[in-house]
């Protein structure tokens, strides 16, 4: 079996009762909602990670004010005439504070809009699990840096 690691960098940028997310295609011909973040490239320390990538996908630099937490998951999968693969995700998320820029879609990349959305109305998006994780961790701020509500038990 194959084994891989993916180590990506998540933003949770909150101001005046909205978070920033960006929209990304969901591999069913629709769309979900994302924190901005995404991959880390080889050599590349997490906290410059999170700052890039929120700025290729939403337009606004932010510094980063806080650690909230990471997120571990592992899955395995078949596909026919393939090698299984056993997949580990890790998601390390910060806090962000918007710092500069101007609010914009990201060109040629991963996503394809950036809005706020009022903190709210958060349930009637399509949305991918991290935003859920991601906003677990903003609110509750848990000292072990695990979402447990938001399914991150191992």
């Amino acid at each position: 079996m194959r084994e891989t690691l993916r180590v990506a960098a998540y933003a949770v940028v909150v101001r005046n009762g909205q978070i920033l997310l960006a929209r990304s295609p969901d591999g069913r011909g629709g769309h979900e909602w994302v924190l901005p973040g995404g991959g880390m490239e080889h050599g590349e320390d997490p906290y410059d990670t999170v700052r890039r990538e929120v700025l290729e996908e939403t337009g606004y630099r932010i510094d980063v004010t806080g650690l909230l937490g990471i997120d571990s998951r592992r899955s395995t999968f078949t596909r026919r005439l393939r090698r299984p693969k056993d997949h580990q995700g890790l998601a390390l998320v910060y806090e962000g504070l918007v710092t500069g820029g101007e609010l914009r879609p990201e060109v040629d990349g991963s996503t394809d809009l950036a809005a706020w959305h009022d903190l709210g109305a958060l349930a009637k998006l399509t949305k991918a699990r991290m935003v859920d994780i991601g906003l677990e961790l903003w609110l509750e701020r848990p000292i072990t840096g695990r979402a447990e509500k938001a399914g991150t038990k191992s």
